[in-house]
């Protein structure tokens, strides 16, 4: 029962922002889960079922879809397509880093890269939970006091259970307050089979989303890093970069064919695997299992998506925060802010990845892609870039291998 429960959260944390993703672009939000349960089980497969990872709907990829969208009148088939070739590029990606050899690429990946690149990751993702806070922000002040409450002040099993104990809490309040809406579960079936469907291809919808995976190869990189450093090993290393690369490209394959967004690590499941300081695998794997079924269950998915937003934004502040913090404790523990050129490195790839998410009514810095229209690098993954690059630059007298600690060394929160 306690698997089962801790499975649950889980769930829950990566729920809001899955089916975010194809509310926002039109795809079947069932499909959606569907998808991250089986692209989940497929990374554990290929991870020789050694990281605690959840796979759900990229973020990365909306502002592309929805350009496909438009170009070919709503079809989103040709958008299918596209992703299919991400996850190509993906596998391609991951035999490339299998033959150069993991050391080479993580020794371009240093506390003051990889620290600065979490602390982006988090940062750019709490202002979303705000704004789902502000919806009611009484309600969402509870539920991440909650939560906050639970972690400092609960022992044992309470203490792992927070996470979900806030939300039946923030749910209770919504009902209080007359924000929380539940009778679309009575309407929703007990079963429902989720709008598959088969993908078409267009070369000008592959050129307008391939070039993404540009992107978010950094922000898998980030994420991976994250949750080695929650965990305490290096990933990175063992099971090795390249089969998690693989693992994300089979999976958005396997997104692509069947009628799904493409798939990413989720950072909502790394933070609360630093919460509840439970690194098992199988829970994530149960939690794909149960994601797929409910897929399947009308009245159960519904149910979740009528969680109120202002609960689910309490929630996810808490979330965000804590990814924040681990790369605050990368940088803390190997002290490598003690270097001048190694805070410049942080300071920059703090500032390109957060002028787009902090300044209003500014693009952000960002650089276009020849080869592919309306493609750009910007936030987490130009950030991250330009990083390496500079660290490159300033470091390169001492740019040797044996200079780089393990992931696991540098950060772990146990």
């Amino acid at each position: 029962m306690k698997k089962i429960i801790l499975s649950i959260q889980h769930l829950l944390a990566m729920f809001g922002a899955t089916v975010l993703v194809p509310l926002l672009t039109g795809f079947d939000p069932s499909v959606a889960i569907f998808c991250a349960g089986v692209g989940t089980l497929l990374f554990h497969k290929c991870t020789d079922f050694k990281v605690p990872v959840f796979l759900g709907s990229s973020f990365a990829f909306i502002s592309a879809i929805n350009q496909v969208s438009n170009v070919f009148n709503g079809d989103l088939r040709y958008a299918q397509g596209g992703i299919i070739v991400a996850g190509l590029i993906y596998i391609i990606m991951s035999i490339i880093v299998k033959v150069v050899g993991p050391e080479k690429v993580t020794k371009y990946f240093p506390p003051q890269v990889t620290g600065a690149m979490i602390m982006v990751i988090g940062l750019n993702l709490i202002p979303t939970a705000v704004d789902m806070a502000m919806n009611n922000i009484i309600v969402a002040l509870i539920t991440l006091s909650v939560a906050v409450g639970i972690n400092k002040f609960g022992k044992g099993s309470i203490r792992q259970f927070s996470v979900i104990i806030a939300i039946f809490i923030g749910i209770l309040t919504s009902k209080f307050a007359g924000i929380a809406d539940f009778s679309a579960v009575s309407q929703a079936s007990y079963f429902a089979i989720p709008n598959f469907s088969a993908p078409k291809f267009s070369l000008q919808a592959v050129v307008i989303i391939a070039p993404v995976v540009l992107a978010v190869f950094m922000e898998h990189v980030g994420d991976i890093t994250t949750n080695g450093a929650v965990v305490g090993k290096n990933f990175l290393q063992n099971p090795g970069l390249h089969k998690t690369l693989l693992g994300d490209g089979i999976a958005t394959l396997f997104a692509g064919i069947i009628g799904g967004p493409a798939n990413t690590t989720y950072g909502e499941n790394t933070a609360l695997l630093a919460i509840t300081k439970n690194y098992d695998p199988k829970l994530l794997r149960l939690t794909a299992i149960f994601a797929i079924v409910i897929s399947c269950v009308g009245k159960f998915g519904v149910a979740l998506q009528c969680i109120p937003s202002a609960v689910m934004g309490g929630i996810s502040i808490y979330l965000f925060s804590m990814i924040t913090f681990i790369g605050v404790k990368t940088i803390r523990d190997s002290k490598c802010y003690k270097e001048s050129g190694n805070l410049s490195v942080m300071i920059i790839i703090l500032a390109i990845g957060l002028t787009t998410c902090y300044i209003k009514h500014f693009a952000g810095i960002e650089i276009g892609i020849p080869i592919a229209t309306n493609a750009k690098l910007t936030g987490l993954s130009l950030a991250a870039l330009v990083g390496i690059i500079i660290n490159r630059l300033i470091n390169h007298n001492n740019f040797r291998k044996e200079e780089v600690a393990p992931i696991g060394e540098i950060a772990s929160t146990k």
